[in-house]
């Protein structure tokens, strides 16, 4: 059964997650400005646009491109499907995805799992690719990850799990940043949160969509914390 009153906490497993997604928080923070963060920075930009992407097929439309950019911003061209379901399923879909491979982190199994679902989506999107920039960044993690399967499975250097803990560490910090950045701390006409005001018949502007999103990140967080301090429970 499920702990889900968390008993006995924490133990030498929980400690260790606790512990490495702290020191996780600090690196990236240390290392913002850094060019070391910069490709898991547009991992998490290829999440913010593929969520788009799976929203779009989901409402029944087409996905007739992707793009990311090296400046960290990134574009997806959509026809029909579902507008108010696809324009914040950028934002809350990195989100989402930080806290799958938070949890996935969890267990060896579950790593490869996401590991290998990964690269396949990244193999997906290479073909359907519009800028070198996100070609190269799916090249790149395709042979990043597959480095690290091998690593795994044919050495004692066994990181697979520590590296997908990152990536879900920094898709939901970057996810909280980017809503912060593009959507309260500054107005963009042209922002999905904007575009989601206009056609929502609530009375709130894009701010106040940046502000339920970033809310909506942070539970996606924490929910990954707690639900991983279960599972290891």
């Amino acid at each position: 059964m499920p702990n889900w009153e968390l008993k006995g906490c924490c133990k030498d497993d929980q400690v260790a997650f606790l512990v490495t997604v702290g020191v996780y928080m600090l690196a990236i923070l240390a290392l913002w400005r850094t060019f070391v963060i910069t490709p898991f920075k547009l991992i998490t930009v290829f999440l913010h646009e593929a969520s788009h992407a799976i929203a779009c097929k989901l409402t029944c439309g087409q996905v007739e491109g992707m793009q990311v950019h090296a400046n960290e911003g990134g574009v997806t061209q959509t026809r029909g499907g579902v507008y108010w379901i696809i324009l914040p399923a950028g934002y809350l879909g990195s989100s989402f995805w930080g806290m799958v491979f938070i949890l996935a982190s969890t267990n060896l199994l579950t790593a490869r799992i996401a590991a290998g679902c990964f690269g396949v989506a990244l193999l997906i999107v290479l073909f359907v690719a519009k800028n070198w920039t996100l070609r190269g960044l799916c090249i790149g993690f395709i042979i990043f990850l597959a480095v690290i399967w091998i690593l795994q499975e044919m050495t004692k250097v066994r990181i697979l799990r520590y590296v997908i803990l990152f990536m879900g560490v920094m898709n939901s910090l970057f996810s909280v940043y980017d809503i912060y950045d593009d959507l309260i701390s500054r107005k963009i006409n042209s922002s999905d949160a904007e575009k989601f005001a206009e056609v929502c018949p609530c009375p709130c502007n894009g701010a106040a969509w940046g502000v339920i999103w970033g809310m909506i990140s942070f539970i996606f967080l924490g929910a990954a914390m707690y639900l991983g301090l279960v599972i290891l429970s």
